[in-house]
Parts: structure tokens; sequence; C-alpha cells
């Protein structure tokens, strides 16, 4: 008897099992589409990347094929695809594990354009189970643009809190540019001044010496370095990061001098590459002509290697990679309004004291080259009905930091939620006027996104 009732038991168990799991909500459908519906190629650039983006990871690898209409180019003479193109027909091939795809278009050497060019792209088919979404079409006009708005998700890579990458983003050109933050150590300003920024993306820091040689410096110089050096949350000083809120005069680096005997050695930990601790640096830099001359070694190194690094004013910053020397990291100071990024700001401990901290997903805007934004609460005028009559009473300042993590709550005690702030959005004035109105949509798994991939929606308000 005790054996007909434990199948009963269980046969009843298979049962409830099985209906749960018919219960069980399917997946949504994984569409694949552009990122952009349309996109610039400016004159200066001879390669562009075209992307595509799926509603999550590809369980295997897919195939997508596009078609390209070019009106006034052609393709093999005048530019060319990578992967290359036969009978106007590409297809891209989205990795395993991936959630985004691209393809380049190279234009050839010496092209003379009128800036009327433009290839129009096509989502011909995706290999299944993946469906082709909505914004199927995209066009390439081989010209500066002044988008009219899109929605875009950003490409913050894995890590979650930590996500790999920085990413800017041009809200003219429908352009978001990912560079991965361990990528570089060290930025060289390209304006009037000799300035040096260390890596706040990494939670950098630095510490000057008396000494102005190198071969000079040893371990014993770290001595005693460990807690203001390493930062970790709630630990660290403000003096040994550059100023947080972006004001060059106050980098841990000194101005670099035209007399060479005041440049002193900087001792840099630059922080973590991935979660593993970078080795720490010796560094010391002076004047050459109108760039700068890196002195660089690791701290137990008896040599030191030299790197000249020219200004160029087309770029913020020109970086530098004690890995990998001379590296390119942010686009021309006028292609980007904003960056989404991890970044090292500050924690109060007091009312008077507070301490480097890092904060992901972080928002800085381009204030070095120009741009100014603005918050704007729901309640003085609502996202959807903020128009150009507004622009007037809106308050833009020009303070990196003016978005910074305010366009989003944390999980916290009382079962606070991560999510977007909904009861706010921003105004944002590129470089050359035009003005755009941002909202974030999405960032973390509470409010309907996955952290490291927020999702953005912008749209222009006002035209030069």
């Amino acid at each position: 008897m005790n054996k007909v009732r434990s199948f009963i038991a269980l046969l009843t168990f298979s049962v409830l099992l099985n209906a749960c799991k018919q219960d069980d909500a399917p997946l949504p459908d994984n569409l694949v589409q552009f990122e952009a519906s349309e996109q610039g190629f400016e004159s200066d650039k001879t390669e562009t990347e075209v992307k595509l983006t799926l509603t999550r990871s590809a369980e295997t690898a897919t195939a997508i094929t596009i078609d390209l209409l070019p009106s006034g180019i052609a393709y093999g003479t005048q530019f060319t695809t990578t992967p290359a193109a036969t009978n106007n027909s590409l297809t891209v091939t989205i990795p395993a594990g991936s959630n985004a795809g691209s393809f380049k278009v190279t234009k050839a050497a010496s092209l003379f354009l009128s800036g009327k060019e433009a290839i129009n792209f096509t989502i011909k088919s995706a290999a299944s189970p993946v469906l082709v979404g909505t914004k199927s079409t995209s066009v390439l006009k081989f010209s500066s643009i002044v988008s009219t708005g899109s929605q875009l998700k950003l490409n913050g890579g894995e890590g979650g809190s930590s996500a790999v990458n920085s990413v800017f983003v041009d809200f003219s050109n429908n352009a978001q540019t990912a560079v991965a933050r361990n990528s570089w150590d060290l930025g060289f300003y390209g304006g009037a001044d000799f300035r040096v920024i260390i890596n706040g993306t990494t939670g950098a820091s630095a510490k000057e010496l008396t000494k102005t040689d190198l071969t000079q410096v040893t371990a014993a110089d770290t001595v005693g370095l460990k807690n203001t050096l390493i930062l970790s949350q709630g630990t660290g000083n403000l003096a040994n990061v550059d100023d947080v809120e972006g004001d060059l005069t106050k980098t841990v680096i000194k101005t670099i001098s035209a007399t060479d005997a005041e440049n002193k050695v900087y001792i840099i930990n630059p922080g973590t590459s991935g979660t593993a601790a970078k080795a720490w640096y010796k560094v010391r830099v002076v004047r050459k002509g109108t760039g700068y001359t890196l002195q660089y070694a690791q701290i137990a190194e008896t040599t030191f290697k030299t790197l000249d690094v020219p200004k160029d004013a087309n770029l913020n910053f020109s970086y530098v990679s004690f890995e990998k020397g001379l590296t390119t990291v942010e686009p021309a100071k006028t292609a980007w309004d904003i960056e989404w990024t991890l970044a090292t700001y500050k924690a109060a401990l007091s009312a008077t004291e507070s301490v480097p901290y890092t904060y992901a997903d972080f928002v800085f805007i381009n204030h070095l080259g120009g741009v100014e934004a603005a918050e704007v609460l729901t309640s003085t005028v609502s996202y959807d009905t903020y128009a150009e009559a507004n622009i007037t009473t809106t308050p833009f300042k020009k303070d990196r930091n003016v978005i910074g993590s305010n366009w989003r709550t944390s999980a916290g005690p009382n079962g606070v939620a991560a999510g977007v702030k909904t009861d706010r959005f921003y105004v944002i004035k590129d470089a050359v006027g035009n003005i755009y109105k941002l909202r974030f949509i999405n960032y973390t798994s509470s409010d309907g996104g996955v952290r490291g991939y927020p999702n953005i929606e912008y749209k222009l308000i006002k035209k030069v």
C-alpha cells in the first residue's frame, strides 16, 4: 500500500512539475536590427562601422544577411566593406554569447565626393531562431548629419556594475564608440596648457616625489603608500586623484613645466584591469617643443622607456598605455557629447571630509569640447512635451558632472530597487549648438534592462 501511495505522490509531483513548465512564459523573440536608422560618414574619416544589435545574446553563432543599395557611389572602386559583399549582399556573423555585430565601410583613397552619396542597407534575413526587427533598414550618408533622434543600447560590455567599456555617444551622428576602460593609463591634453590626466575609470591614483631621476626611484619609495594609492570604497585621498569635477588646473600631476628640473617623478597606481591590479609605475613628463615626452618604467626597473606624445588640437587628450604606447581612446572632441563609464568621484565620510569613490554607470558631458547640459524635472515639463519654446528657461551648465549618477537609483535598504529615475530627463547642447533632449530608459534587471547595456532615447529639439 505504501508503495502505491509513493507512486501516486511521485506521479502527482511529476504532473505538477510539467504543468509548471508549461505555464512558464516563453522568452520573447530575439530580434536583430540596426543600431541606428541613419548614420553619417564624415569627409575626414576613411572608415566607419555600421552596427547591429540583438534583443539578447545569441545562443549560437548567427548569420545575418544584409543587402546594399549604393547611390552615387560604386562598390569596389569607390568603397568596400568588411566582410566583403557579393552581388550587393554581405553576411555578418554574430558570435554565440554576443548581442551585437557590425561591418565596416571603407572609402577608396583620394576619393572626391559631393556629400550626396549614400548606401541603403536592408537586413534581408537572419538565421533561426533570430528574427528581423522593425529597424531593418539604415542609410549611411557620405557627409555629416544632424540626427533627429534615436534609441541606442550602449555597449558597456561584460562585467555588470564593473562593465569593461567606456562609451562615448555622438547624438547628431547616431553613433557610439565603446573603448575598454583599461586600454589607457595617461591622457595628454591637446589644448594650450600642458596637462596630464590619470585614468579615473580604472581607479588610478598618483603621488608626487621630490626626485627628478627615474633611475633613483625604487620600491623603497612606495613604502607607506599602500593606503594612499590603493583606492577602495571609503579609503584613499582626493589629493591623489584628478579633480573629480574635471578641473584641469587641479590634476594630480602638476602642470608640465618648460623648465625640466621642475618636473618631478610620480608613482602611479594604474588601478585595476578587470579584477586584477595593474603593476605600479614611475613616470616623469617633460615638454618637447609643443608636445610632451613621457619617461616611464615599472617601480623595480633600473632603466626606463621614453615616448614622445605630440599634441593634437582635434582631441581633448592623446592617450598612452604603459603596455602598448600611444593608443586611441575618445573620438575627436567635436564628435562626442556624453560618456557613460565607471568613474572616480567622491563620497562624504562626514560634513567636512570626502574620499575618492568609484561610481558605476556615471555619465560625463564633453565639457572640454564645448558641450553643455541641464537636468529638467518632469514636475516642470514632461519629456514628451519639452520643445524649443522651453529652451530659454533651461538652466544649461558646463559642469562635467551635470548628469553624473543623478539619472538612476541604486538598490538600497527597505526594498529600494535600482532603476532609472523617471522624474527627470536631460537637455544637451552640443558643441555647435544643436539641442537634444535625453532620457534613460533602463539600466538594470530591476527596471527591465541589463547592467552594462543601458538604453537611452534622445530627440532633436533645435537644429543649428
